[in-house]
């Protein structure tokens, strides 16, 4: 285990020793778009903002759409997202790009159905309402699971919905499955009578990504580079604290212990440099949206990353 006082001073150190020179000029608030559950409280909790509060600025969205959207209109410097996401926002023209990846277990998104169905693989869901967001991870789990099963767009029917929404939808009964991620999954299983039909692993690459405005980039670079040192190290720390960590992600997100702890488990998030591995995968991503006929063209991954900020 490494404990929080180890962790503080390991993060303390290793910005300072990484940390590119300088640069005049550059504003000293980084503002950082975050979704519950994602890294204010990771790096709260790891001790990972320690002598660095003062520098972020955290705005909270309810999933990746409005959270792009913000950057979009220069709201906010930064932000996490899924990687289907950020493929919609990039080819709806936002000026950002990836400074640091993670990927996690595939298993961290899930398509649901209710637990006493007869449904036993997504075949049986043709001719059925699925519910999920737009561009979410959930809609490309959808699309990747609806191709592996040999079926055609026509055979499946999208409700486009937020979480909330479509929690309520699944509740009811006006959706007959529900494509979604992290807590959603674990709280529907765990206390909402649902049960996972198919997940991403072997479907999804479970990336996830942190990204800059350009603007940002140029004007913030040595904030930013503080930034993802820092959520480097709290995300090797999560895999070795997870309980400390599912306590502190419960408070912030609200669900019960055992929700926050079952998913953390089962995403095991951890930080990977971006290479050319991480930028196929994106462009995997951007076609299968393609034939999907959600993205109108096809365009290349590669200038959407910055590897200057893998150490």
């Amino acid at each position: 285990m490494i404990s929080r006082r180890a962790f503080a001073t390991a993060a303390a150190i290793l910005p300072a020793a990484l940390l590119p020179p300088a640069r005049a000029g550059a504003a000293d608030i980084l503002r950082v778009g975050d979704q519950k559950g994602g890294y204010k409280s990771l790096m709260e909790a790891s001790g990972a903002l320690d002598g660095f509060e003062s520098k972020i600025e955290w705005v909270t969205f309810s999933a990746a759409a409005p959270l792009l959207e913000a950057m979009n209109a220069g709201a906010i410097d930064s932000g996490g997202v899924g990687d289907a996401p950020f493929a919609f926002a990039r080819a709806a023209g936002l000026r950002a790009k990836v400074v640091a990846a993670t990927r996690s277990s595939g298993a961290a998104t899930a398509l649901l159905v209710p637990a006493a169905s007869a449904y036993a693989s997504f075949g049986d869901l043709r001719g059925k309402r699925i519910g999920t967001g737009k561009g979410s991870v959930g809609h490309f789990l959808v699309v990747a699971a609806r191709e592996r099963a040999n079926l055609t767009r026509a055979d499946v029917s999208l409700a486009f919905l937020a979480p909330g929404d479509a929690k309520m939808a699944f509740a009811r009964g006006s959706i007959d499955a529900w494509a979604t991620w992290s807590q959603y999954v674990w709280q529907a299983v765990l206390q909402d009578d649902a049960r996972v039909l198919v997940d991403g692993q072997g479907l999804m690459s479970g990336l996830s990504y942190h990204v800059a405005t350009e603007r940002a980039i140029a004007a913030k670079r040595d904030l930013l580079w503080q930034f993802c040192r820092r959520l480097e190290a709290a995300l090797r720390w999560s895999l070795a604290n997870i309980d400390a960590y599912a306590a502190a992600w419960a408070r912030e997100t609200g669900v019960p212990y055992e929700v926050s702890q079952k998913t953390l488990l089962v995403r095991a998030l951890a930080p990977v440099s971006i290479d050319d591995a991480v930028i196929t995968a994106q462009q995997q991503t951007i076609d299968l949206y393609v034939r999907e006929g959600v993205l109108p063209a096809s365009y290349p991954a590669e200038p959407a990353f910055d590897r200057s900020f893998n150490v």
